[in-house]
């Protein structure tokens, strides 16, 4: 069997402490790639083997997604551990773009919760297929059956199930297999025996009723299988296991299976799964746009014999210099190969070619089709495309959100100065939502990206890893500027000094532009050539500059839409740079009479916590300038569903902490931009007024 027939590419994402990072150890273990199994909050000091940053030990968190490889029962298998905090997205998507497969994790207390529903929206995005895998069976309130109906009543997936547990919380001692109708034991030293035995008798009725249900939703995708089952006769398993693979290869079947991975049960029949129900590289099509046909779609095919397509998904600055993670969609790679960037443009040799095994390494001469490998030593930046010489093709983009919080970081003295710099430029190309520029008024260095811990995270890694003294300065929200009313305008530019003068007049009016995801629309309606055609151009050149500061606060200027009516032109003294200057001074004349106002980021917040404790999550959202949007009580947990503007988020974790004696958490992502009240409104021209006094 060819290696791109077997080949599986697969994901691990979930919510955070769902166990995922537990789950992806065990796989390591049972696959013979570790000899002892170590914890994420390890007592042994040594940390979870896919945490290989220090700082992830720490917070017993993953921030980067390791990459490694492992064989089950003679199929290689690239695992992707991903991180689980909406901060870190970019991982996420990163590695969602380059997956077959996806294992979908969830505790089986805390069942669904906001980050699964965000995983499960970037899983659709890209169009990942998934199995089930509900965790930590063993816990006290485990509940398999509410965390299966969840997964159909808030993510709207047809889930099923293949398993059903033999006992509970602390009496979990195995699993019933519903294709095979046997029950299943994990016994010997960390669960390595896997034991088949009869159902016991107490489970019968059960596992027959739910083995109805999960043969019911496979016939939907096998003609044979439901022939069978109607007509009563005995189904071959093989028949089932087809009908489920083609059920989750058309992502309309989500196949459910549990078990404990700390407690080391259920993880044998989860590897049996991937290979049995996921797509390998050849299931899935990939496209491509070809750069010389005007980006035209092609259509990538895992074919060793066709010329190389690679992506670049992620970079890593180890000890021996950079590391580039790529996925070959198509054709292979051999050292001494010759590849082309088709962002760059240029050329370059494949010097040592690796498989990575989380953060040790082996040396490969080739990488097939479909693989996870990683190149040493090659200049690119994150989503680069790799290809033949002879193609000029590039894979489709990311989406890399806006960056929403920025900081003022300075360092302490010149080495700290020049370390800094070497770690900015590292992290600006391994994350593209981590982003640095200098401010042209202050003079500071400013760092952008998705929230507080995402930038954090970042300042606490360049102390440690470059020894980077640096001082920050107070989190600076996004702010934007837009009109509310229209407002028209005539300006004339003129500049009559020694030598050519400068002239150009435009006539028009700005109003509010309430198109979802536009920010500027120029409209052309100069009739009888009063500006010469040649200029209009410099026209809409001179309106977007201005669009760059606004007049409050001197913050972007989103939502307008800009009609240019008239004009006049001198036929010696106009140019481009006097309709520019026009234009500029034009908005000006027209911004403030348009009624100008202040925008803010307002962000998804989503709380989960005890519901003795909701009382106090309100009130804290409500202090906050929060619109609590939904309250839903679940046992005893409470999930709040909340827009609050990001401004009043900081330090929002240690105020939730210490209102709920530290049990619940929140997750936060950019919603929308929202009207600032008139009061803070006033605050904040204040506070800029007074800045620019000094």
């Amino acid at each position: 069997m060819d290696l791109e027939k077997k080949l599986r590419n697969i994901g691990i994402s979930a919510h955070i402490d769902s166990g995922k990072t537990t789950l992806s150890e065990r796989i390591l273990f049972y696959c013979n790639k570790i000899h002892a199994i170590h914890e994420v909050h390890g007592k042994d000091g040594v940390g979870a083997t896919m945490d290989s940053m220090e700082l992830e030990r720490e917070r017993g968190i993953t921030i980067a997604s390791a990459a490694t490889n492992v064989v089950w029962k003679g199929t290689p298998i690239n695992v992707i551990d991903t991180p689980g905090h909406v901060d870190f997205t970019v991982e996420v998507e990163r590695s969602l773009r380059v997956l077959d497969g996806a294992i979908l994790v969830l505790c089986s207390v805390g069942g669904v919760q906001s980050q699964s529903i965000t995983v499960d929206r970037q899983l659709k995005r890209y169009k990942v297929p998934r199995l089930a895998f509900v965790n930590k069976c063993d816990r006290t309130g485990a509940n398999p059956y509410k965390v299966k109906e969840q997964l159909h009543d808030k993510l709207g997936l047809n889930s099923v199930l293949m398993q059903i547990p033999i006992g509970l919380e602390d009496k979990l001692e195995g699993v019933v297999d519903l294709v095979k109708m046997k029950a299943i034991y994990f016994r010997g030293d960390n669960g390595l025996d896997v034991v088949e035995e009869d159902i016991p008798a107490d489970l019968k009725d059960e596992a027959e009723e739910k083995r109805e249900l999960m043969l019911d939703a496979a016939s939907m995708f096998s003609d044979e299988l439901a022939e069978a089952y109607l007509n009563g006769e005995e189904i071959p398993q093989e028949m089932i296991h087809e009908a489920v693979r083609k059920g989750v290869l058309a992502r309309e079947l989500v196949p459910v299976f549990m078990g404990s991975a700390y407690k080391n049960k259920g993880i044998q029949p989860l590897l049996d799964a991937v290979v049995r129900y996921l797509p390998a590289p050849e299931d899935v099509e990939n496209t491509a746009l070809d750069l010389d046909d005007g980006e035209k779609e092609i259509i990538l095919k895992s074919d060793p014999r066709m010329p190389t397509v690679a992506l670049a998904f992620k970079l890593e600055d180890g000890q021996y210099g950079q590391l580039t993670y790529i996925r070959i969609y198509q054709g292979v790679i051999k050292k001494g190969d010759e590849l082309y960037n088709t962002r760059s443009k240029k050329k370059f040799k494949v010097g040592r070619l690796i498989r990575m095994h989380a953060s040790t390494m082996e040396d490969i001469s080739e990488g097939g089709c479909g693989d996870i490998v990683a190149l040493f030593g090659v200049d690119c930046a994150s989503g680069d495309t790799f290809c033949n010489p002879s193609l000029n093709y590039s894979m489709t983009s990311m989406y890399v959100p806006d960056a929403v919080i920025s900081l003022s970081i300075k360092p302490v003295d010149k080495k700290a100065a020049d370390n800094m710099a070497k770690a900015i430029n590292r992290f600006t190309k391994e994350d593209p939502t981590f982003r640095c520029y200098v401010d042209e008024e202050s003079n500071e260095t400013i760092i952008s990206g998705m929230g507080e811990l995402h930038l954090d995270v970042y300042v606490e890694r360049m102390k440690r890893e470059y020894k980077a003294e640096v001082t920050t300065g107070a989190p600076q929200v996004a702010y934007r500027e837009t009109i509310t009313k229209r407002a028209d305008f005539e300006y004339t530019h003129k500049k009559q000094s020694g030598g050519s003068g400068q002239y150009g007049k435009v006539c028009g009016f700005i109003e509010p532009l309430n198109e979802e995801g536009k920010n500027y629309e120029f409209v052309n309606e100069v009739k009888g050539g009063k500006i010469p055609t040649e200029y209009i151009p410099a026209v809409d050149k001179g309106f977007q500059a201005s669009l760059a500061k606004g007049q409050l606060i001197k913050f972007p200027v989103v939502g307008v839409k800009v009609t240019v009516n008239d004009g006049q032109s001198h036929p010696v003294d106009s140019s481009d740079m006097a309709f520019q200057l026009a234009a500029m001074g034009a908005f000006k004349e027209a911004y403030m009479k348009a009624a100008p106002e202040i925008m803010e980021p307002i962000m998804k917040v989503s709380v989960e916590g005890p519901t003795e404790f909701q009382g106090n999550i309100f009130a804290s959202i409500n202090q906050r300038r929060g619109m609590i949007v939904s309250s839903v009580e679940d046992g005893a947990i409470c999930h709040v569903e909340a827009e609050v503007p990001l401004s009043e988020m900081f330090g929002y974790s240690t105020v939730l902490r210490s209102l709920t004696q530290g049990k619940a958490e929140f997750t936060m992502e950019f919603q929308k931009y929202g009207k600032v009240p008139k009061s803070v409104s006033e605050e904040l021209i204040k506070k800029y007024q007074e800045q620019n006094k000094k």
